[in-house]
């Protein structure tokens, strides 16, 4: 016969996840609307000094897809186009990865974190982010989606895994 040990096991319990203060949409729209002008406007500066100030008066990308007449007199330059998504892209994605804030969510007292971590999100989330921008403002409901949901993540964060968190 066997004798049972009177040692028990210690439990193993996994930590209780911390505590969430999702970011209200009103929140998030004013840190958008700052970061337009704030990394929006130098990047248009610099391409306009890249590519001439009469790149600024081409068609957009929109006038293109809604093949509108703008687009057929005034086409626009692709190159320079791609080198402005590209600078948008380089330095939301940066930022967002540095700190989770771009000086928008800075001045708005948030920040982007992965959903499942809570920590900073890797640089291919925050890219998949960055792209679902795009996909929410051609449903343009995708920014609203935040509105209904507990959590009050946008299309562009669930397509992508994070999250936007108030700070203190």
């Amino acid at each position: 016969m066997k004798k049972h040990s009177s040692k028990k096991r210690p439990r193993t319990t996994t930590p209780p996840k911390p505590r969430i203060d999702y970011a209200p949409f009103w929140s998030r729209a004013l840190a958008f609307g700052t970061d337009i002008f704030m990394i929006g406007l130098p990047i248009t500066l610099l391409t306009m000094a890249l590519f001439g100030y009469d790149q600024m008066h081409t068609a957009s990308g929109l006038d293109v897809i809604v093949n509108a007449p703008k687009a057929h007199t005034n086409p626009p330059n692709p190159i320079a186009s791609i080198v402005q998504i590209s600078l948008f892209l380089i330095t939301y994605v940066w930022l967002w990865h540095k700190s989770g804030q771009t000086p928008g969510k800075k001045l708005a007292s948030i920040r982007v974190i992965d959903a499942k971590t809570f920590g900073n999100a890797p640089y291919w989330k925050l890219t998949l982010r960055f792209i679902g921008y795009f996909i929410s403002l051609i449903t343009l409901i995708g920014f609203f989606i935040g509105l209904l949901r507990k959590d009050k993540r946008s299309l562009h964060d669930l397509i992508s895994g994070t999250a936007v968190i108030r700070v203190s």
